[in-house]
């Protein structure tokens, strides 16, 4: 036999060999993980299970959940606080003709409940029934000094009770209070450089005591001491509509892609919907898209919104067993979103070619 003719049968038995090889090596390394490393999130389609009756039109401005894991959701209509358990049972509802703007929703450790009100230029506290405790502002009056708002956007609360203000869409500025509601200073002006604001539209805190503020329309979140003293400036990511901090201490945001919030006389010029998991010290651990909606009033007659499908989400929270709830302005809801940690069995046997 020649030398040729014996290194192409050499080859030949090689390339048959491997080939034959092949099914067992895709049964044993698989090309999805058998257990994944990140979180997905399923839709649940169902929630919430709102009665005939309640009022389900009008934007979803706010949404938070208490420490007994009810879900707040402030809407823009005519029942506009209404209370749901995580599996969308219906609670109660409050707030009928006392708002007209709502705009976020907050619950502090005590279970008071925080509505910020920017057409109505006021900050107000209730009890979880909704008596009136305190109100920050002066009704239906705008300024910009100690006693006046100018379309308020948010407000954070320590756990010794202060206050603190994103103020808003006509004043660029966040402003501190005492628990009584006493005035102890104010910071911030329009601007882009750190410490200025172009819409500052919502507030949380860490367990640190530091501030985050989302400046949504020029797209970042910036760190303070509740002196004012910045800290840090995050940018460039994520345009922050709203912010919540979690029980393990991360900070989840919604949102969307970074863009010009005015361009070419459109804005505005929103491509998509992301929530972004981010440590208190600027790292994303996690990042989900969600596809973009429409506005519940551009939808044909008979038409209906698909779940997971939102536009403008305008708020979240999450429970304690790890449920995300979003609200969006303009579709007008909104839904829970449930963790997918794990593959089923069945999944993992097909992964693995087993049965």
């Amino acid at each position: 036999m020649s030398i040729m003719k014996s290194v192409t049968l050499c080859l030949a038995t090689i390339v048959t060999t491997f080939i034959a090889a092949m099914p067992s090596i895709a049964q044993d390394a698989p090309n999805d993980a058998i257990d994944p490393t990140f979180v997905e999130y399923d839709v649940d389609a169902t929630w919430p299970l709102r009665p005939e009756g309640i009022s389900h039109t009008g934007g979803v401005a706010g949404i938070a959940v208490d420490a007994d894991d009810n879900i707040w959701v402030l809407q823009r209509g005519d029942d506009p606080i209404q209370i749901y358990r995580p599996d969308g049972t219906f609670v109660r509802t409050w707030g009928k003709g006392m708002f007209i703007g709502p705009h976020q929703l907050r619950i502090d450790r005590e279970g008071n409940v925080w509505v910020a009100d920017f057409r109505a230029h006021v900050i107000q506290k209730f009890t979880p029934e909704g008596e009136l405790l305190l109100t920050l502002g002066t009704r239906e009056q705008s300024g910009e000094d100690e006693s006046h708002f100018y379309r308020p956007t948010d407000m954070a609360i320590t756990p010794a009770g202060d206050i603190f203000v994103t103020d808003g869409y006509g004043n660029r500025r966040v402003v501190h209070f005492d628990k009584t509601g006493k005035f102890i200073k104010t910071w911030g002006k329009y601007g882009t450089k750190p410490g200025e604001f172009v819409l500052p539209h919502s507030i949380v805190l860490d367990a640190k005591g530091r501030l985050f503020v989302a400046d949504r329309n020029v797209g970042r979140i910036q760190v303070f001491e509740q002196s004012g003293k910045v800290l840090d400036v995050w940018s460039g990511f994520i345009m922050p509509w709203a912010l919540t901090m979690t029980a393990e201490g991360d900070i989840l945001v919604c949102g969307s892609s970074p863009h010009w919030w005015l361009r070419d006389g459109k804005y505005p010029e929103v491509k998509d919907q992301l929530l972004m998991q981010l440590t208190t010290e600027g790292k994303i651990k996690q990042l989900w898209t969600w596809p973009l909606g429409v506005r519940k009033s551009e939808l044909a007659e008979g038409e209906e919104l698909k779940p997971g499908e939102t536009f403008g989400v305008h708020c979240i929270a999450e429970d304690s067993q790890g449920n995300i709830y979003i609200g969006d302005i303009y579709s007008e809801r909104a839904q829970k979103l449930v963790p997918v940690k794990t593959r089923s069995a069945a999944d993992k046997a097909a992964l693995l070619g087993t049965k």
